[in-house]
């Protein structure tokens, strides 16, 4: 299908894609494209505007500040897979962005697109709320962080507002003895998480000291799973004490399970554990 008729606008810098966002309300914004242009093609959206802001070097990048990195929101899958930064401090999320799509997707898809896009099948969403991530936002107020606990609001919904531009993700370096890792049950065409999941394991003397898991794919936006991080903290990383805390991620999940063509709620709900357990053993693992 072709994409309904659209204006079109290059930005030269960040403020001039918020007063071009501004002044041409419902407008949306062109970085890789990869999320927006079959929206556009399926006419599951049909905005006045397309402002490109793929060409702002100030939105690319990786940097390492003391305990923190910061990721421009134009940074690429790519990039993050191939950063050394990243496989060091967050190899977790530069896992994930090694299996997102293919190739093609994974050299023009970008961070930013992909997170305000708010799929939720989509991996990197997962895993930021798994480390701890934040937003950092321009928009006409100024200046605002928003934690990616807070920033996903629902399906393909986020704090986002209107005449508001993501500009890049802050997360914490991981610190001595952590281990990160992400899963997923790929769907076999699209490569999208039918679920995701995304363990950060902190083991001290074989145990675990502190623990964050997040799953995607279930429901409509990534979810902690606040018992299973219960059952690990404090415990012992053996394989059995893994999997006891794993089979826990069903009482966080709730009723809202998505089910769809390939996968009902009730398979997902059911296999959800399977790729929990995994996780986790990849996490401890890597600890």
């Amino acid at each position: 299908m072709f994409a309904p008729q659209f204006g079109y606008h290059r930005a030269s810098s960040v403020a001039e894609a918020g007063e071009l966002l501004r002044s041409n309300p419902g407008a949306k914004l062109l970085a890789g494209g990869h999320s927006l242009i079959p929206v556009l093609k399926l006419r599951l959206a049909a905005p006045p505007a397309l402002i490109d802001i793929g060409r702002l070097a100030e939105l690319r990048g990786i940097a390492v500040d003391g305990g923190s990195l910061r990721l421009g929101a134009l940074t690429t899958h790519a990039e993050l897979a191939a950063s050394p930064e990243l496989q060091r401090h967050a190899p977790a999320l530069a896992q994930a962005a090694s299996v997102i799509g293919d190739p093609a997707v994974r050299n023009r898809g970008t961070i930013g697109g992909n997170v305000a896009h708010a799929d939720p099948a989509s991996d990197l969403p997962t895993v930021l709320v798994a480390l701890g991530a934040a937003f950092e936002i321009a928009g006409a107020g100024g200046e605002r962080t928003v934690p990616a606990a807070e920033f996903f609001q629902g399906m393909m919904a986020t704090a986002l507002g209107d005449g508001d531009l993501l500009t890049a993700v802050v997360l914490p370096a991981r610190p001595p003895g952590q281990g990160q890792a992400y899963v997923k049950f790929a769907h076999p065409a699209s490569r999208y998480a039918v679920i995701g999941v995304a363990a950060a394991l902190t083991v001290s003397d074989g145990a675990c000291t502190a623990a964050a898991v997040a799953v995607g794919g279930l429901v409509p936006v990534p979810l902690r799973a606040p018992s299973v991080e219960g059952a690990l903290a404090g415990g012992p990383v053996a394989a059995d004490a893994l999997a006891a805390a794993a089979d826990r991620v069903a009482a966080d999940l709730g009723d809202d399970l998505i089910g769809d063509v390939f996968a009902s709620a009730e398979y997902r709900r059911a296999v959800a554990a399977v790729w929990v357990r995994r996780a986790l053993e990849a996490a401890a693992q890597a600890a």
